[in-house]
């Protein structure tokens, strides 16, 4: 029988919350969950030379905030708070101090509105790096200045030769880079914040990964924030037989209990009791036996050689990009420059 080589159809994401651990290697790593409100998770992660390898993720700090909605004013606020305060703490756990200058680098194609999140987040940053040729800053603001390098495909010129020209000329203390990323669940999709200090690779999220970006390469420290904004149409595949599952099996379990059964929209999304495998084989035969890597290797090993695995993004990602870029922008405002929060 012809065996088939599963390992190149890896469902590649970007976040760190996305890779598979174990129950096993997660009492290894150094992991906290905090539930800061009911709609905002904060997870924390430290890894490791030999932790970082559990997870296939470079040794750093990993901080992801995830949320479900920011499109209306009461939950953006919220999310701002948090966000604000979890990036001051990210400073602070860093060493880097308040008379630390800054260059903020937006990441992406401002043309591709998936791909904007960057360039748009740094247009809307307080700038001051030129106010020092007239003189001091007023107390409580940073030397900041910002950088949207474009895409190589645009430029090209790869982005850290850009990037290493202008640190050359300003020399900033540290580096923050913001980019779109990708991920591997439905659910997190414009809803998960990730902050890590271990860099970047531009154009990863799209197959196209450049030169990394990070303190090795650049040699001064760099903070990478990005929000997923697409996903591959395989993860949308995997998710809808997962729920399904999860459905069926809810269905089943509330088959008498009327108010529970009509509740679709909060009932079976997060319902944590599996049908056995017997069952799972029943209805979706062999495929129902897959453990979740392997289904996921498999659902992409129908779909890329077709070129069928597009790059998804939601219907409405301009609105999206919009309010997340303000979120980042107000967000960063606030905890590089000690300014109060702008209503």
């Amino acid at each position: 029988m012809r065996e088939i080589d599963l390992s190149k159809f890896d469902l590649r994401t970007d976040l760190i919350i996305d890779s598979f651990i174990s129950e096993e290697n997660l009492g290894k790593i150094h992991y906290s969950k905090t539930e800061v409100t009911k709609d905002i998770i904060l997870e924390e992660i430290s890894l490791n030379e030999e932790t970082a390898k559990l997870c296939n993720k470079l040794p750093g700090l990993y901080k992801s905030i995830s949320f479900k909605d920011i499109t209306d004013r009461t939950n953006f606020e919220e999310v701002e708070k948090v966000l604000t305060t979890t990036f001051a703490n990210f400073l602070k756990e860093l060493n880097i101090g308040d008379d630390c200058s800054c260059l903020l680098i937006g990441l992406g194609n401002y043309k591709s509105t998936p791909d904007a999140l960057g360039p748009k987040t740094v247009e809307n940053i307080i700038v001051t790096h030129h106010i020092l040729a007239i003189g001091p800053l007023e107390e409580g603001y940073r030397d900041v200045s910002i950088l949207i390098p474009g895409v190589t495909g645009t430029t090209g010129i790869e982005t850290k030769d850009i990037i290493l020209g202008v640190i050359e000329k300003v020399k900033p203390h540290f580096i923050i880079t913001i980019d779109a990323l990708k991920t591997s669940s439905t659910s997190r999709i414009n809803q998960t914040i990730q902050i890590t200090n271990t860099g970047i690779s531009p154009g990863s999220g799209v197959g196209n990964s450049r030169v990394s970006l990070n303190e090795k390469t650049l040699n001064i420290p760099v903070i990478s924030i990005g929000v997923p904004t697409i996903i591959d149409s395989s993860t949308i595949v995997i998710d809808t037989l997962n729920y399904l599952l999860k459905k069926i099996s809810y269905d089943k379990d509330n088959v008498d209990n009327y108010k529970n059964k009509i509740a679709i929209s909060n009932g079976y999304e997060n319902y944590s009791k599996e049908l056995t495998m017997e069952e799972k084989e029943k209805i979706l035969g062999m495929i129902g036996t897959l453990d979740e890597e392997n289904l996921k290797k498999l659902i992409n090993e129908v779909l890329n050689p077709l070129d069928y695995n597009f790059m998804v993004t939601p219907k409405e990602i301009d609105f999206l990009i919009d309010k997340l870029s303000l979120l980042l922008s107000k967000c960063l405002n606030q905890a590089l420059h000690k300014i109060k929060r702008q209503n």
